[in-house]
């Protein structure tokens, strides 16, 4: 092993960092493997969304600030791995297809066939802006991958758009990193709370459609019977 990893300055403030949990993971990540190890990271996180991205790209960019990677480094690798996890969902979606999507949609209680033409409808008009911002909203930037997917949007602009809208999240959140220092783990707290709210919406907004069908259900149930 080599002593001077050990004893480095940059490796000590990077190991400083809560050694427990994800961060704990993604800090060894970060400080054995450097831009590659913080793209796996990310990467993963693509995969499997409850990975927090508020945790991996502001501390990779504290260690981009304490030198143990480059800025520029970080962004890079970053950015590849948020791409390599979109393109690896869009792939799902796309051998899932829409034959298959329909067919299960179609056994599902308390929702229409006609709502998926729908989506698939407003996916077709405004498919490119989704991909590209979806990639700067909390658990969308995940989920946006597998209808682009199944939509067959064509690859080369599904990963231009991932490419563009990655890069901007992760430079906002890698920078806040890079200058707030060994207090990184502020921009945990508030991407956090975006987090939670994003998730308070989509429960909200659940919830709303399916009280909708079932009183639609009821009123149909209660004429048949009138």
């Amino acid at each position: 092993m080599n002593p001077t990893h050990l004893t480095h300055p940059a490796h000590l403030a990077l190991a400083q960092q809560p050694a427990d949990g994800f961060a704990g993971w993604a800090a060894g990540l970060v400080d054995t493997m450097g831009g590659p190890g913080a793209g796996l990271a990310i990467a993963l996180e693509n995969l499997f969304p409850p990975l927090p991205s508020e945790v991996i790209l502001p501390l990779t960019g504290f260690a981009a600030g304490q030198g143990v990677l480059s800025l520029a480094s970080a962004l890079f690798w970053t950015t590849l791995g948020s791409v390599t996890g979109a393109v690896a969902l869009y792939w799902i979606g796309m051998v899932f297809g829409r034959e298959r999507m329909h067919r299960i949609w179609g056994k599902l209680p308390l929702v229409k066939a006609s709502d998926l033409v729908r989506t698939e409808e407003w996916f077709a008009r405004h498919g490119t802006k989704a991909v590209f911002l979806g990639r700067m909203v909390p658990i969308f930037r995940s989920l946006i991958s597998v209808p682009a997917g199944v939509e067959r949007m064509p690859m080369p602009l599904f990963v231009m758009l991932t490419t563009l809208g990655s890069l901007i999240w992760n430079g906002v959140l890698v920078m806040a990193g890079y200058w707030l220092g060994d207090r990184w783990d502020v921009v945990e707290t508030y991407v956090g709370v975006l987090s939670k709210a994003v998730l308070v919406l989509v429960l909200v907004a659940v919830a709303a459609y399916v009280t909708v069908r079932l009183r639609g259900r009821g009123r149909a149930q209660h004429r048949r019977t009138s």
